[in-house]
């Protein structure tokens, strides 16, 4: 099968243009980040990459939310992906450049329909950071 760029490909990937609603996506990303030296100073590399990712979320359905901390600070500069009813990811190792494949990702993730970030479409830094993913908690109703 062969992805024509509209619809689902085989691996569950949207195309950009996809005729389909778009649900808005919130991307957190950690503003408290340091970079390998640990240093203090301010902005941080992770105020810097909310910076980059708002300008590129700029008349996008995309949210870019700098929250203080993901603890997850062995893989540095944090993001994670948060959407109703789909599943949460979490990224790390990513760079204060990263921005844009931050909401080029967000705007694949918009279009699915079982609330799985797609693998095939996804940029390098966010298949090679994956730190997690936890499902949708209306999923979790009644399984006490």
């Amino acid at each position: 099968m062969t992805f024509d760029g509209k619809g689902p490909d085989e691996f569950g990937a949207q195309s950009a243009d996809d005729d389909r609603p778009r649900r808005p996506v919130t991307i957190l990303v950690c503003s408290s980040c340091r970079d390998a030296s640990g240093s203090d100073a301010r902005p941080r590399p992770g105020e810097r990459l909310a910076e980059n990712a708002r300008r590129h979320a700029d008349g996008h359905d995309v949210r870019i939310v700098p929250i203080e901390c993901l603890g997850n600070c062995k893989r540095r500069l944090s993001a994670a992906f948060v959407m109703d009813g789909a599943w949460s990811y979490v990224f790390g190792d990513l760079a204060v450049d990263n921005g844009g494949d931050l909401v080029a990702a967000a705007q694949l993730f918009q279009t699915t329909e079982n609330g799985l970030l797609p693998w095939r479409g996804r940029p390098d830094c966010l298949k090679r950071g994956l730190v997690s993913r936890l499902p949708p908690i209306s999923s979790l109703k009644g399984e006490e």
